[in-house]
């Protein structure tokens, strides 16, 4: 608890490209983890700077 989630994102599919020949490639569609950090976590990395 206060740690965060990890999550399922989905890519759909995309053209791409062949960085060597330049040809047109389909990227297929895929499912990519995603992770949203919880409040807790968040205060203790970025800590609030005092007034100046």
């Amino acid at each position: 608890r206060g740690f965060g989630s990890f999550r399922l994102r989905h890519r759909q599919t995309k053209e791409g490209r062949n960085p060597k020949t330049g040809e047109s490639v389909s990227v297929p569609e895929k499912r990519m983890p995603f992770f949203k950090a919880g409040k807790e976590i968040k205060e203790l990395l970025n800590p609030e700077l005092p007034p100046v």
